[in-house]
């Protein structure tokens, strides 16, 4: 059985309080090409996590070189949920000012690039850390401000971003199913040229997550800033790598991706499982508003292979 909605902004849930997490086993260096994380044990975060209007705030005390990478998986698993913005609130943060700790703050812009329409923004009360942040080619992609108020103005006034999800049954006919999705979802955003990419990406995202997962698959499609990013996320925190030891099945179909994406990763999940994402170059001029947007249906029934 499948589900499809189309909305302008997908919001997280409402929550307060410390955001149930996962220290990854090996949080990755950021690339221009990709972002792996692997979800491991879960440790005690000094992030508190709560949501203003659809805007995650994560809000981190300690020194900044204690808390960096605690705040750089919360703004990861924040991202998985697809919220209308993050903002990380450093008003509690002691000595900020710390060079090693920025650059690494600095590096939170990659996820502006990889998850383009959903703003991150740093509340920072230290104006040197400001201007060291908007003069660094990563940190420039951020949104930052002296305050948490103006951090979440700032993003409400990004435009929204609309996404087509569709969930699936972990089936064999699922990849197709999501094929079908996708060239129908293309075709109405007057995206056609891009419908055999982002099928060959879609089919082989889609076929590695069967797998794996337990229990339904749910495929998004979002586009924006000449950016098509298609996110299916599972209950599996299993993350197929290239490497020697694993399938040659999953080594190939990684390799597609890659192949056929500007960048593509995994994000991890609150509830234990993970988000695996490619994003396609989309330099197309934005649709007619008179042009028929995907349609919600509330049951689907997914065709046969």
């Amino acid at each position: 059985m499948q589900q499809t909605t189309t909305s302008p902004s997908i919001s997280p849930h409402d929550q307060s309080g410390p955001f149930s997490t996962r220290r990854p086993a090996e949080l990755t260096a950021a690339t221009s090409t990709q972002s792996v994380t692997r979800p491991a044990a879960r440790p005690q975060m000094r992030v508190r996590t709560h949501a203003i209007r659809g805007v995650v705030v994560l809000a981190v005390s300690g020194r900044l070189s204690d808390v960096v990478q605690d705040l750089d998986l919360a703004i990861q698993l924040a991202l998985a949920e697809g919220p209308r913005g993050v903002v990380c609130d450093l008003s509690g943060v002691l000595e900020i000012a710390e060079p090693a700790s920025v650059e690494v703050l600095a590096a939170s812009g990659r996820h502006v690039q990889d998850w383009s329409g959903i703003p991150v923004a740093l509340a920072c009360p230290d104006p040197r850390v400001r201007q060291t942040l908007g003069a660094h080619r990563m940190g420039g992609r951020l949104i930052v401000t002296a305050s948490v108020s103006s951090a979440v103005s700032m993003v409400l006034l990004t435009p929204n971003l609309v996404v087509a999800k569709l969930r699936l049954a972990p089936h064999p006919s699922a990849p197709r199913a999501s094929r079908d999705f996708v060239t129908r979802t293309l075709r109405d955003w007057g995206l056609d040229r891009l419908t055999m990419a982002a099928n060959l990406v879609v089919s082989e995202l889609v076929s590695s997550s069967t797998m794996h997962a337990t229990s339904d698959i749910e495929l998004s499609i979002s586009w924006n800033l000449r950016a098509l990013r298609l996110t299916v996320r599972d209950n599996s925190p299993e993350v197929p790598h290239p490497g020697p030891t694993l399938w040659d099945l999953n080594r190939s179909r990684l390799h597609a991706v890659a192949d056929l994406s500007r960048g593509y990763g995994f994000l991890p999940t609150a509830d234990k499982g993970k988000v695996a994402w490619a994003v396609l170059n989309a330099a197309q001029p934005q649709p007619l508003a008179s042009r028929r947007r995907p349609e919600a249906a509330p049951h689907l029934r997914a065709p046969l292979d």
